[in-house]
């Protein structure tokens, strides 16, 4: 019965699916990078209920007064910006120590999986070396999306998405 269990994530999903899209944006999101106050407020009341939220509202447009001659960059620009790399070169760094210290367990099971497919021993690190490198793609792309469209629209494709393809393999397995 382990495709039943395995529904039970496309359940969760349907459901997150389905209320996504009455939840109200972020505050923050709203006021500092859509410039909406009444929504902001609006979005506020929905999330915390009914009360006085000027201090919150106020500290928000303090902080998007501190940050407006500031441009949001994508992904490249962070990369090509010459102030901020110390800052990427201690992530980079910290990033690759978390790789190296054996919480990846990813590269292990791939290389199993590949050889459970048969396929020939030496070419099994070059694939997973694929692998990897999909996944830094992958990362790469998904975060100058996120800056393009925003959180909200990608969570509830993701999700729809995810719900239509658990959805096809349990039919498939029952099938």
């Amino acid at each position: 019965l382990w495709h039943v269990l395995l529904s039970f994530s496309g359940l969760v999903a349907l459901i997150q699916l389905l209320f996504l899209p009455f939840f109200p944006e972020s505050p923050p999101y709203l006021l500092m990078q859509k410039g909406d106050k009444k929504g902001c407020l609006e979005a506020m009341k929905k999330l915390w209920g009914e009360g006085n939220y000027h201090i919150e509202f106020d500290d928000m447009l303090k902080e998007r007064a501190a940050t407006k001659g500031t441009k949001i960059m994508n992904v490249l620009e962070v990369l090509k910006d010459p102030s901020v790399r110390r800052q990427l070169s201690i992530l980079l760094l910290l990033l690759l120590s978390l790789q190296l210290c054996g919480l990846s367990a990813i590269t292990f099971y791939t290389s199993e999986i590949f050889r459970t497919a048969n396929l020939q021993e030496s070419i099994i690190p070059y694939v997973s070396l694929g692998v990897g490198i999909s996944e830094l793609f992958s990362i790469t792309l998904c975060s100058s999306i996120i800056d393009r469209f925003g959180r909200r629209i990608l969570l509830w494709g993701g999700y729809l998405v995810m719900a239509l393809i658990l959805v096809f393999l349990e039919i498939s397995l029952l099938l």
